[in-house]
């Protein structure tokens, strides 16, 4: 299975930094791993919706560049089906036993998706109704992929 990660936004922060490649290291053992970070564009507080949808559009366009033909896409929207870990392990095995082994999960920016992303995503997926920083969604979402691998080859860390 090849997974790939397409985020807005350049990682800053060292402590995710560190997260990060801990958990891409783990998951060397059960899949191929690509982590794709698209530049964000500058959002000032007080945009109004046509301005929010210029830079949605606009980091939607190089979040589609990064999408092969053929790539089962999963994006991460709040309006997205929410999923226990054990679920989301049964997705992830479901879809490579129905020959999607190139699976792409988008994170967008903090402006959110824009609409031909979420056109062209197979499935919503939502993590929580709470907000998180876009950054920290990578290392949550790379915890959780890790989990899955671990619940569907049913060895020990889940709990």
């Amino acid at each position: 299975m090849n997974i790939t990660i397409i985020s807005v936004g350049k990682l800053k922060e060292k402590y995710l930094k560190q997260g990060i490649e801990e958990y891409t290291k783990r998951l060397s053992r059960y899949t191929k791993l690509n982590l794709v970070e698209v530049p964000d564009e500058k959002a000032p507080e007080n945009l109004s919706n046509a301005e929010e949808q210029i830079v949605k559009n606009k980091e939607g366009e190089g979040i589609l560049k990064h999408i092969k033909e053929g790539t089962y896409v999963i994006a991460l929207d709040l309006k997205g089906k929410m999923l226990s870990s054990e679920e989301l392990a049964d997705k992830l095995q479901n879809l490579g036993i129905t020959g999607n082994s190139n699976i792409a999960f988008i994170i967008g920016g903090s402006l959110g998706l824009s609409d031909e992303v979420l056109k062209r995503a197979d499935y919503k997926l939502c993590f929580s109704p709470m907000t998180f920083p876009h950054q920290l969604m990578r290392l949550i979402l790379l915890e959780q992929v890790y989990r899955g691998f671990r619940i569907m080859k049913g060895e020990p860390y889940h709990k």
